[in-house]
């Protein structure tokens, strides 16, 4: 699968980074819930470039895994 095709497989929004929301808003995705003591939800959002620097880790993981690797799950567990 290219670049395009992975970002084609999340749901993009404006909104911070979470690993550098100095660059304002961007198109971002959610890739973890956090559950606030009030009950809230607040997500946790990354932009393109950092779901594909995630992507990529998480190809290289199941493969030291001996795992099968499956695109669009940026945040969570193999």
């Amino acid at each position: 699968m290219d670049s395009q095709q992975i970002l084609g497989l999340y749901t993009w929004k404006r909104g911070a980074c979470f690993r550098h929301p100095e660059a304002g808003e961007v198109d971002t995705t959610v890739v973890q819930e956090l559950h606030t003591r009030g009950g809230d939800v607040e997500g946790i959002r990354a932009c393109q470039a950092c779901i594909l620097a995630m992507e990529e880790r998480r190809r290289g993981l199941a493969a030291e895994a001996g795992v099968a690797y499956e695109p669009g799950h940026a945040g969570a567990p193999l």
